[in-house]
């Protein structure tokens, strides 16, 4: 990969605090397993807003797979339903949602809510036709971040030969992502009017947010700090999931997103009330690597170690896992 890119999809804003932070909070926390449960089998389904998965790992809503890969979004929904995952689909994807749904497998819609109505609404229900089955609305991004490295290395745009599929209107002109500073919660409540499909909020870190999330009828949360990519010195993700757990009180799901490296991290999340996590950098690096191929191997891989780690801590499905059995040091 160009080094540029690697950057892109490496780097965060600011000194990168955030971006570090969600890695060491699961490097604080310590599992206390619990032992002689007859777990047997294990079984790693789980439902989230009406989707039914195979295991509870989606594939973060990550820009710009062309760059980490010629087929880009195509070869990352092709290992995610390899793998039996669901995949998050971003606006800013270099593939159009039509051809990335072709690859077969289960797939949700990232949106920016973007000023313009009438072309946000085209965008959601050129989602649905595709088959998306829920929508993820990213709310932490009134402005965009300052991601320092692609400051440095002037990466702005994307090279001549590449756009943001998704972002094109019906004339086929690609409009440029804008990030609307005037969304409000009000926002949520007409795009629960022009879609049917559930609505999930991502980037919710206080407490407070998640209750007025209920409040307007998300169909659920995903506690998120947008990677470390927006504003550094965000609390970690893990460390806002308990009190995000709290403040819903079980009337929808909550599901995490950063930091999550391997199946030890999903159970430490599972256990602290996500319902399921999402992996970003993780899965660009598979793709990078082998394409497809890559993709479904560093999927399998985290899937497998949290079966092995569900057995080794006395759980056989993740709801079985409880907050008594992670401590923090």
């Amino acid at each position: 990969m160009d080094p540029v890119h690697q950057d892109f999809f490496e780097g965060g804003a600011g000194r990168e605090r955030t971006l570090a932070g969600n890695e060491e909070a699961f490097a604080r926390r310590w599992l206390v397993p619990r032992v002689l449960r007859a777990t047997g089998e294990r079984d790693l389904r789980t439902t989230v807003a009406g989707t039914s998965l195979a295991a509870p790992v989606l594939v973060a809503p990550t820009a710009f797979h062309r760059l980490a890969h010629p087929e880009g979004e195509v070869a990352t929904a092709r290992g995610a339903a390899a793998a039996g995952t669901a995949m998050v689909v971003s606006m800013a994807a270099t593939q159009p949602v039509e051809k990335i749904a072709a690859a077969g497998g289960t797939l949700w819609f990232q949106l920016y809510p973007q000023p313009d109505l009438d072309f946000t609404e085209y965008v959601v229900k050129r989602a649905e036709s595709a088959g998306c089955q829920a929508l993820v609305v990213t709310v932490d991004s009134p402005v965009f971040g300052r991601r320092e490295r692609d400051l440095r290395n002037g990466f702005t745009d994307l090279p001549p030969g590449y756009a943001c599929e998704n972002m094109r209107d019906a004339t086929g002109r690609v409009r440029s992502i804008a990030m609307d500073a005037t969304a409000g919660w009000d926002r949520i409540g007409w795009l629960r009017g022009v879609t049917g499909l559930p609505i999930l909020l991502k980037g919710i870190l206080h407490p407070a947010d998640a209750h007025l999330a209920v409040q307007h009828g998300a169909a659920g949360v995903i506690v998120s700090n947008h990677g470390g990519r927006q504003l550094d010195g965000t609390v970690p993700t893990l460390d806002a999931l308990p009190a995000v757990v709290a403040a819903v009180q079980g009337q929808l799901p909550v599901l995490l997103d950063g930091g999550v490296r391997g199946g030890t991290d999903v159970v430490v999340a599972l256990a602290l009330g996500a319902r399921a996590v999402l992996v970003g950098r993780p899965v660009v690096r598979g793709l990078a690597a082998a394409g497809s191929v890559g993709v479904r191997e560093v999927l399998e891989r985290i899937t497998g170690e949290l079966d092995h780690a569900l057995a080794l801590a006395g759980a056989r499905r993740p709801a079985d896992l409880t907050p008594d059995v992670v401590v923090t040091r």
